[in-house]
């Protein structure tokens, strides 16, 4: 009989930047029984997004800190911690997905006596990769689908190619939640919802931030808030490599337009008005019922990931804004996208909490299964394991504040590469 019969259900979570770390703790929250659960552990895996203490900060789910490990340090930890006794009952990987194939890998490999519950998903809409995403995935006992449409799409995948799709599971962002939007006398507030890479181009940035800055100069009773996910410097789940707070300082902004910060629940709570291209932000925004609106100025298109909204009634462009005409949004659509008004999301995560439950009440989970195997996948699956050096029979470096040093110094002079090197390079080249 599993230990988590008869004591609190220990879990951890692994992610890998700061929208993921959110995701993964509250999903964790969400999949376990509140009353048996101890608080979850968390690791964050060492790399290019690693977030800092006020990107942590931010996102307000934990207030003990994720510690930061390599891949390899945190296959130890759940191997010592099961050679304790102390093993871990359910692990959320939070992490893109070749990150997550390999994880299983590792974890396959440990050939635990009893192995926890591999439970993993998306942070928010998949608009791109979405095969490619999901079959990295594969073999995780629970993979959550964000909506009736998600579960959908994603069992239609896994069928396709002839892979079990059992371990899809119909949940909800763990994230939404707040008080219904409530228009308050003398407010009006605009905010639009920045993202780190869409669009990706300087000339399609500057001209949202432009058609920002000018519709706040033709209504300068509104507030308009240009929300945005980092500061220079800090990375987010995306590179960003033009920052709106530079390309601001070339434009002259009117005294209603500032940029703001902080967690996007306490934006949302005096918002009138969401604008964005395609942030998940929105669909927090519309389960709370503030009017919403994807913006279809730079065109309905997959890399830029607003045709996820296609059928929503929710695509305008600046134009319709600048004259006060606001999209409604379908609430069938709404529906299939998990965000409807109602108490449905109170009932959201059942099913993946009732599944979790199954799996730990049982006798020893199966060996686990991926679809990419040496076999299916001979010439892209030895890539991926090889880039993440999973070997947990190496020794273990030492951490000392040297190692500490050195490794902030390279991360700092990355992130500097990407966000001022790289476009000054690529401008001179025009590439």
């Amino acid at each position: 009989m599993p230990a988590s019969t008869k004591q609190a259900v220990r879990v951890a979570v692994l992610a890998d930047s700061d929208t993921r770390w959110k995701w993964g703790a509250l999903t964790a929250r969400r999949i376990t029984d509140g009353a048996r659960a101890a608080e979850p552990t968390g690791f964050l895996l060492r790399g290019r997004a690693t977030p800092t203490a006020r990107q942590l900060a931010e996102t307000g789910v934990f207030t003990t800190p994720p510690r930061e490990v390599t891949g390899a340090e945190f296959l130890r930890e759940v191997r010592d911690a099961a050679a304790r006794g102390e093993g871990f009952d359910v692990v959320v990987l939070a992490l893109v997905g070749g990150t997550v194939c390999a994880v299983l890998q590792g974890v396959a490999e440990l050939a635990l006596e009893r192995r926890p519950v591999l439970v993993t998903g998306y942070v928010g809409v998949v608009y791109e990769k979405l095969a490619d995403g999901l079959l990295l995935r594969h073999g995780a006992d629970v993979v959550l689908a964000n909506s009736r449409h998600d579960a959908e799409r994603f069992r239609a995948v896994y069928e396709g190619v002839g892979a079990d799709a059992s371990s899809v599971v119909e949940a909800a962002l763990p994230f939404l939640g707040g008080k219904p939007y409530a228009p308050e006398v003398g407010r009006d507030t605009l905010v639009f919802a920045a993202q780190p890479s869409v669009p990706s181009t300087r000339a399609e940035r500057t001209y949202l931030l432009r058609r920002l800055v000018d519709h706040a100069r033709l209504h300068p009773r509104r507030e308009v808030l240009l929300k945005l996910r980092s500061k220079p410097g800090e990375h987010t789940t995306h590179l960003e490599e033009l920052p709106y707070q530079r390309l601001v300082r070339d434009l002259e902004p009117p005294p209603n337009f500032r940029l703001v910060y902080g967690h996007m629940g306490a934006v949302l709570d005096r918002t009138d008005l969401l604008v964005t291209v395609s942030s998940t932000a929105a669909l927090e925004a519309l389960h709370r019922r503030v009017p919403t609106a994807i913006l279809s100025d730079l065109g309905v298109r997959e890399v830029l990931g607003n045709h996820h909204f296609i059928g929503s009634g929710l695509l305008t462009s600046f134009d319709r804004l600048d004259r006060d005409v606001r999209p409604e949004p379908d609430e069938e659509w709404l529906a299939r996208q998990g965000v409807a008004a109602g108490g449905s999301y109170e009932t959201a995560f059942d099913a993946a909490r009732a599944r979790v439950q199954e799996l730990l009440a049982g006798p020893a989970l199966p060996p686990i299964d991926p679809y990419y195997t040496a076999e299916t996948a001979p010439g892209y699956l030895p890539g991926i394991l090889a880039r993440h050096r999973l070997d947990v029979t190496a020794p273990e470096p030492r951490d000392s504040g040297l190692r500490r040093v050195v490794r902030e110094a390279a991360r700092g002079a990355y992130r500097h590469g990407v966000q001022r090197v790289a476009p000054v390079i690529r401008r001179l080249g025009e590439l």
